[in-house]
């Protein structure tokens, strides 16, 4: 998922201030806009499609009830993906216990696996293993960052920490999976 262009932000801003104006159809747009990129990023930290969908659902009537104090109608995007991270979130934290268990027998079966397919395998599961082990900041960073193609300043507005913080966080992040890299690349 590539981050959205000049014209797109444009767009959901003239949408925002028609909504705000009064339009209700422009709402309907925005949600036509936004509902799939809110599912994936809430997908990103639920890994399940139907949490996510709540938790999308969930995000749209805080969008409803929030927008009017929304100030800078240019920064739709990155407040409603603020939105839909805080309110995964908690989701996660409430099903953390149950989520917990089922991804640990899940790991240790990866891993025993692991030793039966070889050395790309391995790594590749090594990788998911570290990152599964990442705190939420630095896998929420290394997702924006690598797979939906946010630059760092977006992703600040996102997860509302400083430029320099979502970096350190980045950073950590690669280095740990780095370490881990060599790790198994020396117990074979």
């Amino acid at each position: 998922m590539k981050a959205m262009g000049k014209q797109d932000k444009i767009m959901d801003s003239l949408l925002v201030i028609s909504y705000k104006a009064g339009d209700r159809k422009a709402m309907d747009l925005l949600v036509h806009r936004w509902n799939g990129k809110l599912c994936a990023h809430a997908y990103g930290y639920v890994k399940d499609w139907s949490l996510a969908k709540d938790v999308t659902q969930d995000t749209w009537s805080s969008i409803l009830r929030k927008i009017h104090m929304l100030r800078d109608s240019n920064s739709f995007g990155s407040w409603a993906m603020t939105i839909t991270s805080r309110k995964a979130l908690d989701v996660i934290s409430k099903h953390k216990k149950r989520k917990k268990d089922v991804t640990t027998k899940f790991w240790e079966e990866q891993q025993l696996q692991d030793e039966i397919e070889g050395s790309k395998e391995a790594k590749i599961n090594s990788i998911k293993t570290v990152m599964a082990t990442l705190p939420m900041d630095q896998k929420m960073v290394l997702r924006l960052f690598y797979l939906e193609e946010y630059s760092l300043k977006e992703i600040s507005t996102i997860t509302n920490a400083s430029v320099n913080t979502v970096k350190t966080r980045l950073f950590r992040a690669r280095e740990k999976i780095r370490d881990e890299l060599k790790r198994v690349h020396y117990e074979k």
